[in-house]
């Protein structure tokens, strides 16, 4: 009996022998699997930092290409807005879909016609050659300028004596003129001055409107003192560094009236419409009495 009982517990469960059996000896198998499979190596970070870094400076690239740049302040000649070491980010988007510049925004632009011809110039090092390019820090080599736009296309900018300035007749309260400044200067080299800005151009003046050497000073080149809308690299959008002076740079409440010029075309139609009014009146005048006549003779 005792020794029937393990052969009875054998026939009882084979199946939970077997199995436990070839359980064991699957997962013994599997272990055996599982450790001679190749282990993959981690790549080495410094193996790894080459990639991020041209990743980083593509990307960096192409932020400075299409999005925003920095660019330093280099003069006082849009005191108290930015002074002199500044450094301010450029929206280079809306340029793309088509977007101009409009009246008191602060823009970055291109040297138009030799404006910085005679100015001293930082030789960069290689660091900052290639930080420049690639957009994180400004570039020295540009000879780019940043002031104000107060005219645009079709409009009629005016200085006389010591202001106020005038755009399309209407004086402007400018604000931001530096501190003890008149917005107009009374000198014979450009201070007076009646332009109207063509299609395609811009009309600028620095903020310190004794120390910047502005459109007004320019009418002799071959814009007649406007910058192209071509050479517009972008409009500053805040002054990012020292922390101390963050701020933004928003259009000034003056540019919010209604400064545009009336088109010839509805200036002809304000102007015609009195007089067919006052044509139409006349003829009814004259008509009246023979038809009263007619009328009453019939």
């Amino acid at each position: 009996m005792n020794s029937e009982g393990p052969a009875g517990s054998g026939s009882d469960s084979p199946d939970g022998d077997a199995t436990d059996g070839e359980n064991g000896a699957r997962t013994s198998a599997g272990d055996g699997d599982q450790d001679e499979r190749p282990r993959k190596k981690q790549r080495s970070f410094w193996k790894e930092l080459p990639i991020l870094i041209g990743i980083a400076l593509v990307l960096a690239l192409l932020i400075k290409t299409f999005l925003v740049q920095a660019f330093s302040i280099p003069s006082d000649s849009m005191q108290n807005t930015l002074q002199e070491g500044d450094r301010v980010l450029v929206d280079k988007l809306t340029p793309w879909f088509g977007s101009e510049p409009e009246r008191g925004e602060v823009v970055v632009f291109h040297d138009p016609a030799g404006w910085l011809d005679g100015e001293p110039t930082l030789e960069p090092n290689a660091v900052q050659r290639v930080l420049g390019w690639i957009g994180l820090m400004p570039s020295a080599e540009e000879k780019d300028l940043i002031k104000r736009v107060v005219g645009v296309a079709g409009d009629t900018v005016e200085c006389k004596g010591t202001g106020p300035l005038r755009v399309n007749g209407k004086a402007l309260n400018e604000p931001y003129v530096y501190p003890g400044n008149t917005p107009c200067t009374v000198d014979d080299t450009g201070g007076q001055f009646k332009v109207k800005v063509p299609e395609g151009k811009i009309w600028v003046m620095g903020d310190h409107r004794q120390n910047s050497l502005d459109s007004r000073y320019h009418q002799n080149d071959k814009n007649k003192g406007m910058v192209p809308v071509s050479q517009v690299v972008g409009r500053a959008i805040v002054v990012a560094w020292p922390p101390t002076r963050w701020s933004t740079l928003p259009v000034p409440d003056t540019f919010d009236q209604n400064l545009s010029a009336a088109a010839p075309g509805a200036l002809g139609l304000a102007g015609a419409v009195p007089l067919v009014l006052w044509r139409r009146r006349r003829l009814l005048a004259t008509e009246s009495p023979r038809v009263s006549g007619t009328g009453t003779a019939g």
